[in-house]
């Protein structure tokens, strides 16, 4: 087998595979020892008819794709293998065949491969920093959760519901005289106020009485996630069946010490109000890497193949079925919901998955370009804090590892460096 390559259009490869007669005969002779026992001829018994006979009942060309899927298959890994310092493989190979006859075979495959990325500057650029403080009313809504978990549900009698009250109602949605799928439920428990339901719902349960039933009027939004409702206006036909109200303790140092083990309530709100900057410092962190990456990508040029960009649609696409699974839902019940196809519902996380390919591609050239690398004196110092952390000792942790989490330490600190030298290397303003 002879082979060449070739830079072709839209960041591909195309590959040539020649094949001699010798070579396509010898393919044959492996597609018929692998095939026979699908032909049956008479006279012989399922899958012991020669080779000849096969080909003389049906047809002399009966093994040739065979033979060709063969004869690709054991050669390809091995030319993608000894080019992988010319190119790296992105996706799958488009197969053809070039030529074909007794004498030999030309098989060209198309394969899409890792771009060219051309950044003109990564730095002395002038680049926002993100920065997120927690204010007291973020503690203080923290508290509010802590006190609504504790909070006592006692029922309300002799007087109309009002906001906050947990309205126990039954209803009935139709649009245009018709019930829809999702419209109708019995004994739900909603909280007025709590913006659960489309608006302008909960504001006309509120002033309602315990047994008393109303035709409640709404217009879904025009961005609703069904798409046969969008904009359309609806009846709900609403019984309040009963009303309960929480009743929350009172705010002070015996009930946060047991609730939370804090010794006061001002303990608690600056354990509260540390745990929440260093939150907002890890989301500040990422947000100012995304301004980084996002100046960088306006100075780069990289002819980025739908293959890369179908896989990270996939990766994303799998993180929101996992959220889903979480929920106790399955994608293909979300998208019958929203009655869109998968292939529709694939191209919303176009443009996202665009941008995380070109963020790694960049990442990946600049660690390349700066040789930026991980020693084995910081991947060790890494394993040592992650097996204080756990109490143990550095050699058992260290046993204990599994090969990934090494190549996910050195990726972490390669990448953490990265950003370093990244934020040494521009000028980082707020506002």
């Amino acid at each position: 087998m002879k082979y060449t390559t070739k830079a072709a259009e839209k960041s591909t490869v195309k590959i040539t595979l020649k094949f001699d007669a010798e070579e396509f005969k010898a393919a044959q002779t492996k597609a018929y020892l692998k095939t026979r026992n699908k032909f049956s001829v008479n006279g012989f018994r399922k899958g012991k008819a020669p080779k000849n006979v096969i080909e003389n009942v049906y047809g002399k060309g009966v093994f040739y794709e065979d033979a060709l899927n063969i004869l690709f298959g054991d050669n390809y890994g091995d030319v993608i293998g000894k080019c992988e310092k010319k190119f790296t493989v992105v996706g799958d190979p488009d197969v053809s065949v070039e030529d074909f006859s007794e004498e030999g075979v030309t098989l060209v495959a198309v394969v899409p491969v890792k771009p060219e990325v051309k950044i003109s500057s990564y730095k002395g650029m002038k680049i926002k920093e993100i920065a997120y403080t927690v204010k007291d009313e973020e503690v203080d809504a923290e508290i509010n959760r802590l006190l609504d978990r504790n909070a006592r549900k006692v029922p309300v009698e002799g007087r109309a519901a009002q906001n906050g009250d947990i309205a126990n109602i039954d209803f009935v949605g139709t649009v245009d005289g018709v019930k829809f799928d999702g419209g109708e439920a019995e004994g739900f428990d909603l909280t007025l106020g709590s913006g659960q339901f489309i608006p302008g719902f909960e504001d006309q349960v509120v002033g309602m009485n315990i047994g008393e039933k109303k035709d409640v009027n709404v217009t879904f939004p025009e961005n609703y996630q069904a798409e046969a409702l969008k904009g359309k206006p609806a009846v709900f036909a609403v019984t309040l069946n009963s009303l309960q109200a929480k009743e929350f303790p009172e705010l002070n140092d015996e009930f946060i010490k047991d609730a939370t083990g804090s010794e006061s309530v001002e303990a608690y709100k600056a354990k509260t109000k540390e745990r929440l900057q260093q939150q907002a410092d890890r989301r500040s962190n990422d947000a100012t890497e995304n301004s980084i990456l996002e100046a960088i990508a306006a100075n780069t040029e990289a002819e980025i193949p739908q293959a890369m960009i179908d896989r990270e649609i996939d990766s994303l696409l799998q993180k929101f079925e996992y959220q889903l699974m979480y929920q106790g839902l399955k994608l293909s019940d979300y998208l019958d919901f929203l009655k869109v196809t998968e292939a529709d519902f694939r191209k919303n996380y176009e443009e996202q998955a665009k941008k995380n390919v070109m963020s790694q591609l960049i990442i990946s050239q600049i660690i390349k370009d700066e040789a930026i690398e991980a020693t084995e004196e910081e991947v060790d110092a890494k394993i040592a804090e992650q097996a204080k952390s756990v109490e143990k000792d550095v050699a058992e942790y260290k046993k204990g590892m599994d090969p990934r989490q090494f190549d996910y330490i050195r990726n972490d600190i390669v990448i953490t460096k990265l950003f370093n030298f990244l934020k040494e290397n521009n000028e980082m303003y707020k506002d």
